[in-house]
């Protein structure tokens, strides 16, 4: 799988390709801001592009433009946005374009790193399993969240990360009808509409989630 790398950190974005060299990817090009990794994506063609989400001149969101750019102008290249904080606006809104979402200080664990460039490569959704947490944390009206089960909420959390039902048995330990049948179960609980599509059901889960609890 081919990668182009944004990080203005020289230090970090040095780190940084060499934990996916060494996890198998091929890191193609690398670049210090937003509009040089627009510009990599349409030079190098990758598979994916791993971009900071603060990057110069300002600082502020220019990974976040540069992943709106890339995803409106190469939709079959999949682009994960590295953050030092959580910012649940951020995530949802990456997430309504495909973009994966992933906290910096999960990139050391280079087995999770990997396995988020895979998906969001392979066409699948990434977010944070920390944003998920806040979300979650928040109160729905009526309390909703309160009629799933402990497990329910495992696989809940699990599914608004992004994990197909494979991923999810394997990391709770059961087999994928269980999931499947769980899954089923917080659809209906949460009033959602079903869908076999990963990306639909995480942006539905993300929206329940992210709802204003005085809506």
């Amino acid at each position: 799988m081919r990668l182009i790398l944004a990080e203005d950190s020289v230090l970090l974005r040095e780190g940084l390709s060499r934990l996916l060299i060494e996890a198998g990817f091929d890191v193609v090009a690398t670049a210090g801001d937003g509009e040089e990794a627009v510009r990599l994506v349409e030079e190098c063609k990758p598979d994916v592009a791993v971009l900071d989400i603060r990057m110069p001149p300002s600082h502020t969101d220019e990974g976040l433009q540069a992943a709106h750019e890339i995803r409106r102008s190469h939709p079959e290249v999949g682009v994960l946005v590295l953050s030092q904080y959580v910012e649940t606006s951020y995530a949802v809104r990456l997430m309504n374009e495909g973009t994966g979402y992933m906290l910096k200080d999960r990139v050391s664990d280079v087995a999770e790193l990997a396995d988020a460039v895979r998906r969001v490569g392979s066409g699948g959704c990434v977010v944070d399993p920390l944003v998920v947490g806040r979300l979650l944390g928040r109160k729905r009206p009526e309390q909703a969240l309160d009629r799933l089960s402990e497990r329910e909420r495992e696989v809940l959390a699990l599914m608004a990360e992004g994990r197909s039902n494979h991923s999810i048995a394997e990391r709770l330990f059961m087999s994928e009808k269980t999931v499947e049948s769980h899954v089923r179960s917080i659809f209906t609980k949460l009033d959602l509409i079903p869908s076999g599509d990963d990306h639909r059901r995480v942006l539905a889960v993300l929206r329940y989630l992210r709802a204003d609890p005085a809506e």
